[in-house]
């Protein structure tokens, strides 16, 4: 459920401002009447205390919803203008209510009409007043969701990164990976140094991933290829990757290792033989979207997953604001569908 508050610290703005503000306007309308009769005060304050209320409360919805209408930094002038200009114009009317109340009220309070233009200027004072502060309050949170979003996206990569690393660091993954080396250099030497080059380019983008919190889609196509290289030199003919992508698409981003993350997991989770060949498909989609899809044949066996990669990936991608990541699965298909983010 959203908040009806416009700051954290409403409550307690309220309490300090209101207070001061019922105060400072009698005293401007009644002048020492204000403090020395009680019956004044009384009857004053409640007048008052009612009018601020219902200004507050409408005053905190048109902040709510120009926050919403405006909510870039960029916006920042454009919605105080209108929050200013709003505030002004309430804080004429509730003038005017006011001098108008206390007149009908004029036998109980000593009314001074000539003040009228000094309440006006405290009016704006006090509008201009509150609206720094709020926009100072909520300038200072602001800067605090991003620094704990930041840290958050940082622990993210880190703990993806870490994920990919290890998958390929891995003592398994090493034995195969040089056991197939082995293989090759008896078999065919020149394939052998293919295969090496693609592992150490597989390495060196992984050791590159910490650099950025982003990639463009080129760049992690390009990785993607070299790490199901090692991935066909030992599943052979079994294993298929198709990549179908627009190339106007190449430079718009993507978390770095997403796609590695996926492939990872279609062989991580499906059988790969001779009569069950693996299709893996990258390709673009409409509104941006870039779609991983393979056919699926789940392991008989139950195969230990903690499900970080795409959790991982759906983690970046709501903390970059790059949109929502969607997994789809069928009887025949496992589908992820990812935003990807314009180059900017």
């Amino acid at each position: 459920m959203k908040s009806t508050r416009y700051s954290e610290q409403d409550e307690v703005m309220q309490l300090g401002v209101i207070p001061v503000y019922i105060g400072t306007l009698n005293w401007i309308v009644l002048g020492s009447a204000y403090w020395s009769d009680w019956r004044v005060f009384l009857l004053a304050t409640a007048i008052t205390a009612v009018l601020a209320y219902l200004t507050w409360l409408v005053n905190n919805a048109a902040g709510l919803y120009l926050d919403r209408r405006f909510p870039a930094m960029s916006q920042t002038p454009v919605r105080l203008l209108w929050l200013f200009g709003w505030c002004c114009l309430g804080g004429f009317l509730v003038c005017s209510i006011l001098f108008s109340a206390y007149t009908i009220a004029g036998a109980y309070l000593p009314m001074q009409p000539i003040r009228f233009g000094w309440l006006l200027l405290f009016e704006v004072i006090v509008v201009t007043i509150v609206i720094a502060m709020y926009e100072g309050i909520r300038t200072f949170e602001r800067w605090e969701r991003t620094l704990r979003e930041t840290e958050q996206l940082k622990k993210a990569n880190l703990q993806s990164q870490f994920e990919s690393l290890k998958s390929q660091i891995n003592p398994h993954f090493l034995f195969n990976s040089l056991n197939t080396l082995s293989s090759l250099i008896e078999e065919d030497p020149e394939q052998a140094e293919q295969f090496v080059e693609e592992m150490a380019s597989v390495y060196r983008y992984l050791l590159r991933s910490n650099e950025t919190q982003m990639a463009t889609l080129a760049a992690e196509l390009d990785f993607a290829q070299s790490y199901f290289h090692l991935l066909s030199t030992r599943y052979g003919a079994h294993i298929h990757l198709e990549q179908l992508v627009d190339s106007r698409y190449h430079d718009h981003l993507l978390p770095p290792l997403t796609l590695q993350l996926l492939l990872e997991n279609a062989v991580k989770h499906n059988v790969i033989l001779p009569e069950q060949p693996l299709h893996i498909s990258i390709e673009t989609g409409v509104n941006n979207q870039l779609v991983v899809r393979n056919n699926l044949q789940r392991k008989n066996t139950r195969v230990l997953s903690n499900q970080v990669g795409l959790a991982n990936i759906a983690t970046q991608y709501q903390l970059l604001g790059g949109g929502e990541m969607r997994v789809d699965e069928s009887d025949q298909f496992f589908t992820v569908s990812l935003p990807l983010i314009g180059h900017h």
